[in-house]
């Protein structure tokens, strides 16, 4: 972290807001977008916390972003008039290129994404909202795609099924969760009202080496 942001952040952490704001009137025009620029930068790679990829999936899809840890992650009012809202489920995967370079196997984006301390009872839920599920790609914070579906896909909550019955094939037990319920692309890669909701075919040529290749292929030809 540059040490100039390191001030900023530590000044707003333990300082006044009108001491923050004296430090940034000193600052420079360049100097005020170099320090925007390098807090982005860490904020959107953050390991530990999705939230802005969250929030960029969200609303590139054209929901209202819902700023909870627990629940759907957006929603947008329905078309009939008094209808329910509809809404969806992020998932949002980032590649960390120079993390990547350090780790015994790097990680390729493959259009998936996992539902953690998942449970029958909440799949049953999932399968009643019918949320559409938001699955987007992230290369050192650079989105390259974001893809729409409902979750009802048949394909789709198979997968999660099986993987629920492995854990608990007598149902829920209580006080247990399957810590992640995994899926990548080819549990919807079929479904018939896939949507496109954003994808740079430019940059998806330029971090190739960073995808599963089956799915770079499927990619290419959408």
């Amino acid at each position: 972290m540059q040490s100039e942001l390191a001030e900023v952040i530590i000044i707003y952490a333990t300082k006044s807001h009108k001491d923050l704001n004296n430090l940034l009137l000193d600052k420079s025009k360049d100097q005020l977008i170099a320090l925007l620029t390098s807090l982005l930068t860490i904020y959107i790679n953050d390991r530990n916390s999705s939230t802005i990829r969250e929030y960029v999936t969200v609303s590139m899809a054209g929901y209202t972003h819902i700023d909870k840890k627990i629940g759907y992650n957006g929603f947008k009012q329905g078309t009939a008039i008094g209808g329910k809202p509809l809404y969806c489920e992020a998932k949002p995967q980032n590649i960390n290129t120079e993390n990547n370079k350090v780790i015994k196997h790097p990680r390729k984006l493959n259009g998936g994404g996992n539902f953690t301390d998942y449970t029958h009872n909440r799949l049953q839920k999932d399968k009643s909202e019918n949320p559409n599920m938001l699955v987007s790609g992230f290369v050192d914070g650079e989105l390259i795609y974001i893809l729409e579906f409902p979750f009802n896909h048949k394909t789709f909550v198979v997968n999660l099924n099986k993987q629920l019955k492995r854990h608990f094939p007598d149902g829920d037990e209580s006080g247990r969760f399957l810590r992640s319920a995994n899926f990548d692309f080819n549990d919807y890669s079929d479904c018939p009202t896939l949507k496109v909701v954003y994808l740079s075919k430019a940059n998806l040529e330029k971090t190739k080496d960073n995808f599963n290749h089956k799915f770079y292929d499927f990619l290419k030809q959408l």
